[in-house]
């Protein structure tokens, strides 16, 4: 038997198939093969549209499928996997209105901003753990204000990975965790927030009904099993954003545990069981996968923009002859600190850990006469390395400490010197898994649907592939490197 996982990102999509007995890949894909387009039509805008979602799903579901061999009678359930805070606006044919304004997209910070101040700043916090910020419900808004003609026509708002549901099963649903993520969600009352709803004067029935993270949220219909070239009737039975979900694919469940990617953006992702906010939104707390009013499981979420894309961008602007390894070994001849060169990752939209600002990137003490391409590739992955630890200095404050982070072998993980800094100016101790978002929404899929009868059963097979120290003498240098990294930032 085997499990299938979706993983909707921005870049690409992913499409993972687990063995179910053995609890190991039978086979990834990935499409498009070069990175997903994004489109700005002005500044801080970011969208995509969601039958390109689509349509990769079902180039990477096929080449999966011919890898493996496999019979579509043995695929027993499929989990998905997707880009948070993106707003998908469908009419009552379920016809997709217009490109979702995706996660990176920063049009929505001032009405964010209003909305926080009006509502209240205490009661906001208190009841919904954040700001309503550049999140989903503020993206609605600025469609309501700017686009009223469509806004009128909207049955339904989904985000991403609530849109590839429906394309699989036919049924317009979400989670719990979804709507956190989106702001929708109060915890105080544990329902949609009406305040929220009111305050942007939206219609409670735009919301999906709420379906349970793990469980049976709809089955593959028998025109889209034939265009998939799958069986009708598969369930799916797992739904979970791209950071909740990178989360539960390394086994990060529990109060204390810690979760790490650097992707196209980069996020550290903690659990906690206490209702805590940061007052001023920097880190963002939401519904865990694994969330129950009975027993609270809430994650926080530090993200950076600007990480694996800086790190695209020097190889296509600086570094178009060298491969991602060969950036690697030049970086590694410039000792740690790079010189006294400093750069910062924030191109890619609105920080929130900088409070909404949008600085953009920057390269700071550039001299000609002694940097070279070697300095700027490294000092490009220190600097990524230096606003994690930004970030987790802010979550500290909310109680959550990371003295040991897991994070899957992929991505800006792959690179030695990243994950090295990482652990040397955090003081954390790194573990990496053979695991990805694909893997994590197969294995949460078999978990939904009763497939495996525990999270013990379903992550027996994880096996940790590495473990980084801080080398605490390269540490103590690197620390007076960040201090002066940070006083640029610190407003």
């Amino acid at each position: 038997m085997y499990s299938l996982g979706f993983d909707i990102g921005s870049s690409s999509v992913k499409v993972g198939l687990l063995n179910l007995e053995t609890g190991l890949s039978a086979g990834t894909a990935f499409y498009p093969k070069e990175e997903m387009g994004i489109t700005a039509l002005h500044p801080s805008w970011a969208e995509q549209a969601p039958e390109d979602w689509w349509q990769h799903l079902k180039m990477a579901l096929q080449e999966v499928m011919s890898q493996s061999g496999i019979s579509p009678e043995s695929i027993k359930a499929i989990g998905i996997s997707y880009q948070m805070h993106g707003l998908v606006a469908i009419d009552k044919a379920q016809k997709v209105l217009r490109p979702s304004i995706i996660w990176c997209d920063s049009r929505a910070v001032t009405i964010g901003e209003e909305a926080f101040r009006a509502l209240g700043e205490t009661r906001c916090l208190a009841s919904l753990l954040n700001s309503p910020g550049n999140f989903t419900a503020s993206k609605l808004k600025w469609v309501k204000d700017n686009e009223p003609d469509l806004y009128e026509k909207i049955s339904k708002i989904m985000l991403p990975g609530d849109y590839i549901a429906m394309r699989l099963t036919g049924e317009t649903t979400t989670t719990v965790s979804g709507l956190s993520e989106g702001i929708f969600w109060d915890y105080k009352n544990q329902c949609v927030s009406k305040e929220l709803m009111d305050y942007y004067g939206f219609d409670t029935n735009i919301i999906p009904s709420v379906k349970e993270t793990f469980s049976i949220q709809g089955e593959l219909t028998v025109q889209v099993a034939a265009e998939l070239g799958l069986v009708p009737g598969i369930p799916v039975s797992y739904r979970a954003g791209d950071q909740p979900n990178n989360a539960l694919s390394l086994n990060v469940l529990n109060p204390g545990e810690v979760a790490a990617t650097a992707g196209t953006s980069g996020v550290v992702y903690g659990i906690s069981d206490q209702l805590k906010y940061d007052p001023l939104s920097r880190v963002n707390t939401f519904a865990h996968v694994n969330h129950h009013n009975e027993q609270p499981r809430l994650g926080v979420l530090l993200c950076i923009n600007g990480t694996g894309i800086l790190n695209s961008w020097i190889r296509k602007t600086i570094a178009p002859d060298l491969s991602y390894e060969q950036m690697n070994e030049a970086a590694h001849l410039i000792p740690p600190g790079s010189d006294g060169l400093h750069i910062y990752p924030f191109g890619n939209g609105a920080e929130r850990v900088l409070e909404n600002r949008n600085p953009g990137a920057e390269i700071k003490n550039l001299h000609f006469n002694r940097h070279g391409r070697g300095h700027i590739i490294r000092a490009a992955q220190e600097g990524i390395a230096f606003s994690f630890k930004y970030g987790m200095d802010v979550m500290e404050q909310t109680g959550i400490e990371t003295k040991v982070i897991r994070a899957g072998k992929a991505n800006m993980f792959l690179s030695p010197i990243f994950r090295q800094t990482l652990a040397d100016i955090s003081g954390s101790i790194i573990e990496l898994y053979e695991t990805d978002g694909a893997m994590g929404a197969a294995r949460g899929a078999a978990v939904g649907a009763g497939l495996y009868a525990s999270f013990e059963e379903a992550f027996a097979s994880l096996k940790k592939a590495e473990t980084i120290e801080p080398d605490l003498k390269v540490a103590s240098q690197l620390q007076a490197d960040y201090d002066l990294w940070k006083q640029h930032i610190i407003k």
